[in-house]
């Protein structure tokens, strides 16, 4: 079976890159505060400013069209452009009264559809270039997406410092609008779908990478507790640091891209060794044929195994998603908990002001890590599952994430600082892991033929999450705040708020349950035809 290339695997670098810096709105929590009181709102009027980012993802959809026609560098820098303008315009005139709340909000919707521009180049590269490791790619990229909110505050602090002491706001909107637009400039090069033709394995490349990223998470969970504890590392000597083991993967396409030219001079020199010997035609020509018929027998052999070993995929797309009880049942338990565990993280600000807690990046800079773990732990199983020639359920794997992340909220309403970092670690981890399972859940469930769209399908349930639990966590705060200052303090702020997200979370790992049975019955069902399909390729062959 073909292998990826240096090619591909540039193109997977160039997904790491893109997904790395593409969580802007994942900062949202450490300026919320200074926004608020810099525009004079309330927690109900800031809630919906976290929401008019997820509001964005509401058409996103547009970039799975779009990538049907454009190429894909060019879907990139379409998303880099609403970004660009819409944190650019909000930061060249946050000062100024003449910025309304409701400009704010569209902004702020203009860049959260970007984001989805961005996502969709990457999950089409991963699928497209690597073929049976698709799911790998997919959740390796996927997984630096959880370090954005780390990159941004760790980039807050070491290289604007000033600025960030003194407009936090400010800083991070320049952030947002600019290093999108910057890496996706950058990568451009990289974003294309190339043909699978090379034949030399490259399962080291992936171990190497899977360390490569096992270090990247490291430093960046080293520098979360660091930060927490007052020890450790400098802000721009952990920065260094990570940019580093962040530029690092560049170096798998690179020995690759010297493997294959290396292979290539060795075929040359065999060639004209063989011609100075002066071997006739005919002998050539029988040892290529013996050699394709001993792979064209080993592959019919094998094409039974394959079909039995792949699960069907039914193509859906179109009117025909929203008919499936299956999309259902998968749109409201998403929502329920990745969506959730989204809202949660938009809300940390607030939260850790609640309860007096000075450094807001610090918390989110340990959600991100975490996220970033939770993320990355699909890929290492659809590694070895691939490997050892089994298939994990990725229903199955987001209901057995959710029970945890229920237990979590329930665990926050013990006031202890402890309880807090603990839960926000648990729910970083599981939401982090639910967003990169359902990027292959998509597929597995509705096809691949209509991905670009069906996935921006699913995930609207985002905006729609996060008005509904976003708007009850703040009517609640704002009935409990006090003053003018619209502040509420206390651990009583967002009790009932967690008790129903515990509960919401609970339903979700019911609904996630019922959806896993039924694939599994649909499966089931299925299987006796695929033997039977099997058995006809193996006796005509």
């Amino acid at each position: 079976m073909p292998s990826p290339s240096s090619a591909h695997w540039l193109s997977l670098v160039g997904s790491i890159w893109l997904q790395t810096i593409n969580g802007p709105n994942a900062d949202f929590p450490v300026y919320s505060s200074q926004l608020k009181d810099l525009k004079h709102i309330t927690q109900v009027q800031l809630n919906f400013l976290a929401f008019a980012s997820d509001a964005g993802k509401l058409f996103g959809w547009f970039s799975g069209v779009a990538a049907l026609y454009l190429p894909l560098w060019l879907v990139a820098f379409v998303g880099a452009a609403f970004g660009l303008v819409g944190y650019g315009v909000q930061y060249l005139f946050l000062d100024s009264a003449g910025l309304r709340y409701w400009h704010l909000f569209l902004l702020t919707s203009l860049a959260g559809n970007g984001i989805c521009w961005i996502n969709t180049v990457c999950y089409l590269l991963c699928i497209r270039n690597f073929g049976s490791s698709s799911r790998v790619a997919v959740s390796l990229a996927t997984s630096y997406l959880g370090l954005s909110a780390k990159v941004y505050t760790s980039l807050a602090d070491s290289v604007l410092p000033g600025l960030a002491a003194s407009s936090k706001a400010k800083t991070y909107l320049l952030l947002n609008a600019v290093v999108p637009m910057l890496v996706t400039v950058v990568v451009a090069p990289s974003l294309r779908v190339v043909d699978l033709t090379s034949e030399a394995s490259t399962d080291a490349a992936f171990l190497v990478m899977f360390a490569i990223t096992l270090a990247t998470g490291a430093c960046a969970v080293v520098g979360s507790i660091g930060s927490t504890s007052g020890s450790g590392l400098s802000s721009r000597e952990h920065m260094i640091s990570l940019g580093v083991l962040l530029a690092t993967p560049v170096l798998i396409p690179l020995a690759l891209r010297v493997r294959e030219s290396l292979h290539k001079i060795r075929e040359t020199k065999r060639e004209n060794r063989i011609h100075d010997l002066g071997t006739d035609d005919a002998g050539a020509v029988v040892v290529i044929d013996v050699a394709a018929a001993a792979a064209a027998d080993a592959e019919s052999n094998k094409e039974g195994d394959d079909v039995m070993a792949e699960k069907p995929q039914e193509e859906i797309g179109g009117l025909r998603l929203l008919r499936k009880l299956d999309f259902w049942l998968y749109f409201f338990s998403y929502m329920f908990s990745g969506t959730l565990g989204l809202v949660f993280l938009n809300n940390l600000g607030q939260i850790a002001e609640s309860r007096r807690l000075g450094q807001t990046s610090t918390l989110v800079s340990l959600s991100s890590s975490f996220g970033f773990f939770g993320r990355l732990l699909p890929s290492f199983l659809d590694y070895y599952s691939a490997k050892s020639g089994y298939s994990i359920s990725r229903t199955g794997s987001m209901a057995s994430l959710m029970a945890p992340m229920s237990g979590a909220f329930f665990l926050l309403l013990n006031s202890s600082d402890l309880f807090l970092y603990l839960s926000t670690a648990v729910i970083g981890t599981c939401t982090g892991a639910i967003t990169s399972v359902a990027v292959s859940a998509t597929s597995e469930l509705f096809g691949t033929k209509n991905f670009g769209v069906n996935h921006n399908v699913v995930v609207s349930n985002i905006p729609v999450g996060s008005l509904c639990f976003g708007y009850f966590a703040a009517y609640l705060y704002q009935r409990g705040a006090r003053g003018s200052t619209h502040q509420c303090i206390g651990a009583a702020c967002y009790r009932e708020t967690f008790v129903v997200w515990g509960a919401t979370c609970a339903v979700g790992t019911l609904l996630c349950a019922v959806l896993y049975a039924r694939s599994r019955r649909k499966l089931a069902v299925r299987t006796p035809c695929l033997a039977r399909l099997a058995n006809c390729l193996k006796s005509s062959s």
